[in-house]
């Protein structure tokens, strides 16, 4: 067996690659570097589980980073559980291979529960006065202790939200590390996901997004360096490229607009319900799931769905099989945005009604994907000195709401998820192996990966 690791830099493309990231130009140099062809949808649970498992979304499930519970009647984005991944993972094929193999999952998705050897995935802590503090979950279980111990506590506001930034990649990699020292894992997968909050926040304008390309080339680095000295086989990925957007479909307002949602009012505030609804859609960056309730709703659904500007593509069965998405938690349309095009979650048709998580980072009672968690209202000259009277009450243990958040799409100017884009916004696999197609299917990354650590056993 051969030692093995997996470098996940989220948002990776041939378009960001150039002088803001010098290692990796040289790094590319001396290896080979392949396009993917981004998974459908090019999402981060969707493309991780494609290459885990070697399937398509067909048969392992992961339609999306969420989706309609028809049992529960609730929309679920960010589950955790690896049993939610159907299909044997790597990590299990290559242990009944050898059964000394052992491998080592920090931070890629569906971590909870799996049978990696060890495992460290972001957990907060939800205390019963609504207070969220930062935190992690890991198997062992005392792996998180000797790692916060060690690295501090885990920095989860700089994760995901406005605070997000390299201070978190950094974390996981010498997390990452941290683990290979004590353990010395036969196959590492690692998760830098920096790129990913630059990116969506500002597409692909250099000036605004050099010093995080810097900041993830210097960490990249840092890791290959590390790992070469561990005779190790590195393979660097992505997930999928971030291309420029400018127009926000609120799909959910179109349904609206048609009679086809329901809504409920809670102390003043509109919530979306799905389970009464005739049809609703789960938004997921440039794609989204349209759930219909009611049967006979599915051909005027369709036809409304078809004259919406922005969209590109509404699968309907045969086009699901034809992507690889006929899953049953598919929905029963799926819309693909073109390129410049991304959905939002939105249903209500007034601010004033917006649901209070609406304004707060608060990725699991959102029923849909929100990149705006990123941005602090530039609307609110104040905003930062709310946010640090909300923090004030947090410490000095009152209750409190970090209603921060913006309600203007139109700030976003990166997505990902839709096949409607060239190819330098492809995701990419950089190996010293030699890979003979210029291109690979998301699938064959599994493959990649086996091939490093067993060669021609």
């Amino acid at each position: 067996m051969q030692k093995t690791v997996v470098i996940d830099i989220v948002g990776l493309s041939t378009s960001v690659i150039g002088e803001h990231t010098p290692f990796l130009q040289k790094y590319i140099a001396k290896n080979n570097l392949t396009h993917i062809k981004p998974a459908f949808p090019a999402v981060t649970t969707t493309a991780q589980s494609c290459y885990v498992t070697g399937k398509t979304p067909a048969e392992h499930g992961i339609v999306g980073n969420g989706w309609y519970d028809h049992e529960a009647s609730e929309i679920k984005f960010w589950k955790q559980s690896n049993k939610l991944v159907n299909g044997e993972k790597i990590w299990d094929a290559a242990k009944r291979k050898n059964p000394d193999f052992t491998s080592s999952k920090m931070f890629w998705w569906y971590n909870m529960y799996s049978t990696a050897d060890f495992s460290v995935t972001p957990r907060p802590q939800y205390h019963s006065d609504g207070v969220k503090m930062p935190d992690c979950y890991s198997y062992p279980a005392d792996l998180r202790d000797k790692l916060q111990k060690k690295l501090g506590t885990f920095p989860l506001f700089k994760f995901w939200g406005p605070g997000a930034n390299i201070e978190c990649s950094k974390w996981i990699a010498d997390a990452s590390m941290e683990v290979d020292r004590e353990n010395d894992p036969t196959l590492t997968l690692i998760y830098l996901p920096h790129l990913d909050y630059c990116l969506q926040k500002f597409g692909t304008d250099f000036t605004k997004i050099a010093k995080e390309l810097n900041e993830i080339d210097a960490l990249v680095e840092e890791l290959v360096i590390y790992y070469e000295q561990r005779k190790t086989n590195i393979i660097l990925l992505s997930e999928y490229g971030i291309n420029n957007v400018s127009r926000p479909i609120h799909i959910n307002r179109v349904l609206r607009e048609n009679g086809l949602l329901a809504i409920r009012v809670e102390a003043g505030h509109e919530l979306l319900d799905a389970g009464a609804s005739k049809a609703f859609a789960v938004a997921d960056h440039q794609i989204a799931h349209i759930y219909v309730n009611d049967p006979k709703e599915k051909a005027p659904v369709k036809s409304i769905l078809e004259k919406i500007e922005g969209v590109k593509l509404v699968m309907d069965e045969a086009e699901k099989q034809k992507h690889h998405i006929n899953h049953q938690r598919a929905g029963d349309f799926v819309l693909m945005a073109k390129a410049d095009s991304w959905f939002t979650y939105y249903y209500w048709e007034d601010d004033k009604l917006a649901p209070d998580f609406a304004r707060s980072v608060d990725i699991h009672n959102k029923p849909g994907y929100d990149p705006v968690e990123m941005f602090m209202n530039p609307a609110n000259p104040f905003i930062k000195l709310r946010a640090a009277y909300k923090l004030a009450r947090k410490l000095l243990g009152f209750r409190y709401r970090m209603d921060v958040i913006p309600l203007d799409a139109s700030l976003i100017k990166g997505s990902h998820g839709t096949l409607d884009i060239g190819k330098e916004y492809y995701p990419v696999l950089i190996t010293n192996q030699t890979i003979n197609q210029k291109e690979i299917a998301p699938t064959d990354v599994y493959s990649v990966i086996w091939e490093s650590i067993f060669g021609d056993e």
